[in-house]
């Protein structure tokens, strides 16, 4: 598993007159990085350069692309999308737009000011884990509830849905490998009468910061 960007977020900085605005995006499939890029693109129609990276997938199966848009081979979209590999990130689609202040930079002062800009936006954008979960149903009774909802939380869980009648019924997601801790520690506190349901399986974003 690895991390994904949560949201769409945005930096600037300014290089030699030449403004550097990097925007970074998740996206889980080549279409949706393309589509990202073109709505860029069309944002900054009037930038001199719309730098593109993207990673699809993560870890050892990745799909990568990069661009340098008009800029000096190996000087823009390179140094972008080894910002973005080296960040760990996976599912991440980054465009750099550049608008020429009227200084050249040379191709080390390139490659620097792309990696910069690449690099303010992935230090600050929030991430979470893409990991498998299992979706479970769980009755409680009210005697238990807040006992269960303290359990849920120790356990990495998040409460979906409460359904309160007789019992209290939860809609409960837990990352696969501490859902078998959290069952034992179930069982422990209810003496046996209580077991969760696996209703789906599933990938699914959990927040990191």
């Amino acid at each position: 598993m690895y991390p994904v960007p949560v949201k769409e977020i945005r930096r600037e900085i300014v290089i030699g007159g030449s403004r550097f605005i990097a925007t970074l995006a998740p996206a889980f499939s080549i279409e949706e990085a393309k589509a990202f890029i073109a709505r860029m693109k069309s944002e900054f129609e009037d930038a001199s350069h719309n730098v593109p990276a993207y990673l699809i997938g993560g870890g050892n199966s990745v799909t990568a692309h990069a661009s340098d848009d008009g800029e000096p081979s190996g000087t823009a979209g390179r140094p972008a999308l080894a910002v973005l590999r080296g960040s760990g990130l996976g599912d991440a689609v980054l465009v750099v737009t550049r608008y020429f202040g009227g200084t050249k930079l040379g191709t080390g002062g390139l490659v620097r000011a792309y990696t910069q800009a690449a690099k303010a936006v992935v230090s600050d954008v929030p991430r979470a884990q893409k990991v498998l979960a299992h979706t479970v149903m769980l009755a409680v009774p009210y005697s238990l509830l807040e006992r269960i909802r303290l359990l849920v939380g120790a356990h990495k869980g998040e409460i979906l849905d409460e359904d309160f009648a007789a019992d209290v019924t939860m809609s409960i997601r837990f990352p696969i490998e501490v859902f078998d801790f959290f069952e034992s520690a179930l069982q422990e506190l209810s003496s046996g009468q209580l077991s969760a349901e696996i209703m789906e399986s599933s990938e699914v974003l959990i927040n990191l910061d």
